[in-house]
């Protein structure tokens, strides 16, 4: 099965892959660093629309994050809900 096979559309696939990359990473420290590690990272580098994306995957589960991602979702700022544009 490839990711776009997955009930998640591109981008989300894509999101899961970055974050999952970043906990493999974190994943060889020590665990309090290694979740520490995650947020700030996905704090520092990643804009407020993509940590939307992200929680929305976290909020409606089985979203294939790694346990270490979801153990930073507390420490990661979430962005206040996306202004819905009105039509003119």
């Amino acid at each position: 099965m490839s990711p776009d096979d997955k009930p998640h559309g591109k981008t989300e696939t894509k999101l899961i892959y970055m974050a999952n990359q970043i906990a493999t990473f974190f994943k060889t420290q020590p665990a309090s660093e290694a979740v520490n590690g995650v947020a700030t990272h996905i704090n520092k580098f990643w804009e407020p629309r993509m940590r939307r994306q992200l929680f929305e995957l976290i909020d409606h589960g089985d979203s294939g994050l790694s346990p270490l991602v979801l153990e930073a979702a507390p420490l990661i700022h979430r962005p206040a809900p996306a202004e819905k544009v009105k039509p003119a």
